[in-house]
């Protein structure tokens, strides 16, 4: 495996030892066809000289790349839809590697140290349906090719919409015929490798919890406290919850200002950087509906759209659960406290992105975020999500261009009146943006599950692989038009 000079392998999770994961070898796939890999994301980890070859044999047959000491299955317990499980851990999965971002790509995202050199944040290389674990149980360790090219979209759509997220990095068909109960079958293997910024979970401290081992505890603080919230002191367990309960309650806002609905937020799906990952039955909203679920499992509408922040709040909570081998119960619960004004604040930015204009102050920002949550509920079917912020983003500066769309019918009467006072308060945020051509399409990109089914139709039946391209494609021009990252 070539060495390219702006790669920089650091395994730390290794370091914490064999109390936390379990090596593990790769399945031998009959097939790996490379049907996705992320350039853009292979240039931040100083990977884009791979060849395919060496593309496969890293993410298909899972040759370590050079620094890396090989895969470790994680272990973690959980909270799956409130009722706890103490047999979980990396059943179909493992983490690959560990390195930091290239010193341009950390450039970009911070100032950098005392001298002016970023150090760069660091990242993992994490699997899905790579083979059977210790932790597989009945499993079989695989995925289903149709998972991996939704997780594949889904992740694309959240990036460019502004949400902390996992990144597909590498989709390769693995040639397998499965067999399961929720996919016409046998249906077609994949095996995924996303690129995130930790894969520790809520779940990894409940596990130390659960065995009583405060030592395992006291060194799972340090070692997030210094890879990932560099700000916390050391030994500081309450101040770690407050930086952890600060990231997930922008991940929540930014959630529900893309109308997105996870599924399964359960503790081993949330981790300690607030960053969105591991996307099973996740769908986006149509319009506006509070009840909406993604799951067909989730009858009682546990996780449903609207009550994602109470399920974040409650995960929050167990993890505070575990600190308490560590730390005093107040310091942890004013830690916790702290989620609900957190999310409010988070929920007036994540709107104001997605609108595009600039925050005004508390007061008007919030008239603009309760206008347009009326104006969406008020609306009813006809008033898609997705296309109100598309027709409106820059503020009023999109009036002519939404006045005169295809849903300039809608926009009109009390709810709408207020929606336009709020948003005439609020000044554009870089209007140059809307130059850009994907605002004179008149339809927004979305991400429906009609187009999701037949975007996976076409492969399924003529292994027709252009409309993923294709929607590919438009969310990239999405990302670089919105440009969320500023």
């Amino acid at each position: 495996m070539p060495v390219f000079p702006a790669y920089r392998p650091e395994p730390r999770f290794f370091d914490l030892g064999a109390d936390y994961a379990d090596a593990v070898q790769a399945a031998d796939f009959p097939q790996t066809t490379l049907r996705f890999r992320n350039d853009r994301a292979t240039a931040e980890v100083g990977l884009e000289g791979l060849d395919d070859a060496e593309w496969i044999a890293a993410f298909g047959r899972f040759e370590p790349l050079p620094g890396q000491p090989g895969p470790l299955a994680m272990r973690y317990h959980g909270h799956q839809f409130r009722h706890y499980n103490p047999d979980l851990g990396d059943g179909r999965g493992f983490l690959a590697a560990q390195m930091r971002e290239t010193p341009q790509t950390a450039a970009l995202r911070e100032r950098g140290d005392r001298q002016g050199k970023p150090s760069g944040r660091l990242l993992d290389l994490g699997t899905k349906g790579s083979g059977t674990t210790p932790w597989s149980r009945s499993g079989d360790g695989r995925l289903t090719l149709k998972g991996g090219v939704r997780e594949v979209l889904a992740s694309t759509m959240l990036e460019a919409q502004g949400v902390p997220t996992s990144r597909a990095f590498s989709l390769i068909e693995t040639g397998e015929a499965l067999e399961r109960g929720d996919e016409p079958s046998p249906t077609r293997s994949a095996v995924l490798v996303r690129l995130s910024h930790s894969h520790v979970r809520f779940g990894t401290f409940q596990r130390a919890a659960y065995l009583g081992r405060r030592d395992q505890i006291e060194a799972l603080i340090e070692h997030v406290r210094t890879l990932y919230h560099p700000g916390v002191a050391a030994g500081d367990a309450p101040g770690l919850l407050t930086a952890i309960v600060e990231a997930s309650a922008k991940l929540t806002a930014r959630w529900i200002a893309a109308g997105f609905v996870h599924g399964v937020l359960n503790t081993d799906n949330l981790n300690v950087t607030g960053e969105s990952f591991d996307y099973g039955p996740w769908r986006f909203l149509p319009e506006y509906d509070p009840a909406f679920t993604a799951a067909y499992f989730d009858q009682t509408g546990l996780y449903a759209f609207a009550r994602q922040p109470e399920a974040v709040f409650w995960n929050l909570t167990q993890l505070a659960g575990c600190l308490k081998l560590v730390a005093d119960v107040e310091p942890l619960t004013a830690a916790l406290n702290g989620f609900g004004p957190a999310y409010i604040r988070e929920l007036r930015a994540a709107f104001l992105m997605r609108l595009g204009v600039l925050s005004l102050g508390e007061a008007a920002d919030q008239r603009l975020v309760d206008a347009t949550l009326a104006l969406l509920r008020e609306g009813g079917a006809a008033m898609r999500w997705e296309p109100l912020f598309f027709d409106w983003f820059g503020g009023f500066a999109s009036s002519a261009r939404a006045l005169s769309g295809p849903r300039a019918k809608l926009y009109q009467g009390e709810a709408f009146d207020a929606f336009r006072f709020a948003l005439m308060e609020h000044e554009p945020d870089r209007i140059e943006r809307l130059e850009h051509p994907m605002f004179a399409a008149r339809e927004p990109e979305e991400m429906l599950i009609d187009e999701v089914e037949a975007i996976w139709a076409a492969i399924a039946t003529d292994d027709d692989w252009a409309p993923f391209q294709a929607k590919l494609d438009r969310l990239e021009a999405a990302r670089v038009a919105w440009d969320f990252s500023a």
